[in-house]
């Protein structure tokens, strides 16, 4: 399959080609993009076989005069990757997008350390490579435009995710991250819950605990990293992790409540027996 008509060709170049970047590069190989890619860990056998061109070298990976330059690090380690680029080697205007699963921060990361020319799409493939292993329709895909000057570049980087079916979500980063708080934190944040509590599966499972032994098994292959990146940064996870405790803490209570009226109305009854 080839790139759609109504979008032209990319020569994109990946930071960060772990299991992620591999798995969005699959789709944009096969739209008959050009692809490059980085990252600490030598992928050049992987690239080779797959006709993606692995750079060693960052200074020669920006030197490639790539359309886009997508950013595919963990969140913990974009700052440190950004800054540590010799930005100077890109001969020309840039558009830069991030796939991050959280998204004020790396827009603000991109806007202090990129020079004014190169332009900034926040971006956040709400899918992975098991939810996404049978293709991408009606999978959301959320984006927010921060600093563009070439629509024509940034439509075609889009268009990417539009034509295998995603739902496209044009949001600002900072409604992305108050709703990514309360949803993708807040299941991770479960899921870790309920992997230290070593929650098992039983020969008496419901489907409802059959669905929390998922949750937990799907959460636990994701790396510490991850999570982390989660709450460290997106400035509304402190106040989910807050009303979760406090939500916790509200159950227990209505529990303790319940037992104590049991107690007490069994105590009346053996005074009341007793005489």
């Amino acid at each position: 399959m080839s790139a759609s008509s109504d979008s032209r060709i990319l020569k994109i170049g990946i930071v960060g080609f772990g299991p992620f970047g591999q798995f969005l590069g699959k789709t944009m190989i096969k739209q008959g993009h050009i692809l490059r890619a980085t990252s600490r860990s030598d992928y050049s056998e992987l690239c080779a076989n797959s006709g993606i061109s692995f750079f060693r070298e960052i200074g020669a990976f920006l030197e490639a005069e790539n359309d886009v330059i997508l950013i595919c690090t963990s969140i913990l380690s974009l700052q440190e990757v950004l800054k540590s680029m010799p930005l100077h080697h890109l001969k020309r205007p840039t558009l830069f997008a991030d796939v991050l699963s959280v998204k004020e921060h790396p827009r603000n990361v991109l806007l202090r350390v990129l020079p004014q020319e190169h332009d900034v799409l926040c971006t956040h493939p709400m899918f992975g490579p098991e939810s996404g292993k049978d293709g991408w329709k009606g999978l959301n895909f959320m984006y927010e435009k921060v600093r563009i000057r070439n629509e024509a570049i940034c439509s075609s980087f889009l268009q990417i995710f539009e034509s295998e079916g995603c739902r496209m979500l044009k949001m600002s980063c900072e409604e992305h991250d108050k709703l990514a708080a309360r949803s993708q934190f807040l299941t991770h944040t479960i899921g870790r819950v309920l992997s230290e509590m070593e929650i098992q599966s039983t020969s008496i499972n419901t489907k409802r605990f059959e669905t929390l032994v998922q949750l937990k098994e799907g959460t636990m292959n994701d790396s510490s990293d991850l999570f982390s990146g989660l709450f460290v940064h997106n400035r509304f996870a402190q106040q989910e992790l807050q009303n979760l405790e406090l939500a916790l803490q509200k159950v227990k209570q209505e529990l303790i409540e319940k037992m104590n009226e049991e107690k007490d109305l069994n105590d009346s009854k053996d005074v009341e027996y007793s005489r």
